[in-house]
């Protein structure tokens, strides 16, 4: 959720602003799309510009809702932007496996965790992002193109020295430290990338379409954790290469850490000119659509909220809600490869994770969306912390099953029931959090 803030003059003082996500006016249908939505700017004076503007959110009103079909190009440029904000989760989420194969311990794991931790306090830098920006350039650009442009660079020289952050080169143990301070720079780009997308669906799409958003969010995040966690474990792995995709085995797989992040820098650099070249913001609707006041405003107004007794009470739920179940979830992908269960055959059951993650919120939704979704969420909650106990039954069962040529069949069909129930039960503890989240931020 990104926070939006004013224009930089705040001598017009306007309604106080809400959140960028909470605040959509009925101003009707967006200007025709392609690939360009901006509108030419041919008005006189401030006091004037304004008053088009209203009356053009007016006289939208009466327009014919615009299809998807007509901002087909947005909705796919939002689910590319969204694939490769997955792309730096992915690898993150990638390392503690790579880190687990060379017998790293559980305390420097548990350390490297704090990579994750930018998307979860993205709301602390969030209204800098909505309120400093070059009008001429676009609100949302100015960050955005920015952003993307220091990942794919970053990427570039960070596969220059990942190999012996790694220890690969000199066999040295892993340097920990350095690799989670680099991969916490790393998603705390990827965050503000999050913050400029989320900001610009809202003005991107129409009022009408604005709903697809949150699909390419959920499926193109998805796809993007896919391609950085699942397919590059499955390709750097030298046994799955040798096994499924090769002839004559090679000693190693078939692209490393390193050959993976310069791919993908490259990809970020050459999308984002293209996205800085090509498409333009709505600017005009931006102003009507976007509520906004000062800085300092916003975050008084964002305290404000949180002191408020029910905030508080959800607030103190979500903190604690994970407490049971957090450390059987962290820990039993983990110990399995202690105990001998490859990591690219792990990586792979997550495949047919990929469709139930689309199809799931689909079908959970009708369930979550009533006028107490928390209810849900209780109901969910017992089954949940269950999963947990399962959880810790897998790891001790593993060693047991015999696996001098591996692990039989049916063990993997084990785990992948296992990871299907997780799967199931986190999208309902998250699709009532998320209809909650929904219904605050309507009243």
């Amino acid at each position: 959720m990104s926070p939006t803030i004013s224009h930089k003059d705040n001598s017009r003082q306007r309604r106080p602003g809400t959140f960028s996500h909470s605040v959509e006016m009925k101003s009707g249908s967006l200007p025709p799309d392609g690939w360009d939505d901006s509108h030419p700017d041919s008005v006189g004076g401030e006091g004037d510009r304004e008053a088009l503007l209203l009356d053009s959110a007016i006289a939208g009103a009466s327009k014919a809702p615009r299809s998807c079909r007509a901002e087909l190009s947005s909705i796919l440029l939002l689910f590319f932007l969204y694939v490769l904000q997955g792309i730096p989760l992915g690898l993150a989420g990638s390392i503690p496996l790579i880190l687990q194969s060379k017998n790293v311990s559980y305390t420097d794991q548990a350390f490297f965790s704090f990579v994750f931790w930018p998307f979860s306090l993205k709301l602390l830098w969030a209204p800098l992002v909505d309120a400093v920006y070059f009008r001429n350039f676009g609100r949302r650009k100015s960050w955005l193109v920015p952003t993307q442009y220091i990942l794919g660079l970053f990427m570039i020289y960070l596969s220059t020295q990942v190999d012996r952050l790694l220890g690969n080169t000199d066999g040295t143990t892993p340097d920990v430290i350095a690799l989670t301070v680099t991969f916490f720079l790393f998603e705390f780009l990827a965050a503000t990338q999050d913050i400029a997308v989320d900001g610009w669906a809202l003005t991107m799409l129409s009022r009408e379409n604005v709903g697809y958003a949150s699909t390419c969010n959920s499926v193109g995040q998805t796809a993007g954790y896919f391609l950085g966690n699942v397919l590059f474990l499955a390709l750097e792995s030298a046994d799955f290469c040798n096994k499924y995709l090769r002839f004559q085995p090679q000693p190693r797989g078939i692209v490393t850490l390193s050959d993976f992040l310069l791919f993908w820098g490259t990809v970020f650099l050459i999308t984002t000119t293209l996205v800085a070249l090509l498409k333009k913001e709505n600017k005009e609707v931006s102003l009507v659509k976007e509520e906004t006041q000062g800085i300092a405003d916003t975050y008084k107004l964002l305290f404000a909220i949180i002191r408020m007794p029910a905030v508080l009470t959800f607030c103190l739920l979500i903190l604690t809600a994970k407490i049971g179940f957090s450390a059987a979830d962290a820990v039993t992908g983990l110990k399995l490869i202690e105990e001998g269960v490859p990591k690219e055959h792990l990586a792979l059951l997550a495949v047919p994770m990929v469709p139930l993650q689309i199809i799931l919120p689909l079908v959970i939704s009708k369930y979550t969306a009533g006028p107490q979704p928390l209810n849900i969420f209780y109901k969910a909650m017992p089954y949940r912390l269950l999963l947990g106990l399962e959880y810790a039954l897998l790891v001790w069962w593993t060693p047991k099953v015999e696996h001098e040529g591996g692990f039989p069949m049916y063990y993997y069909i084990v785990v992948l029931l296992s990871y299907a129930l997780h799967q199931l039960l986190s999208q309902l503890l998250y699709g009532a959090m998320l209809t909650l989240r929904a219904a605050e931020r309507q009243f």
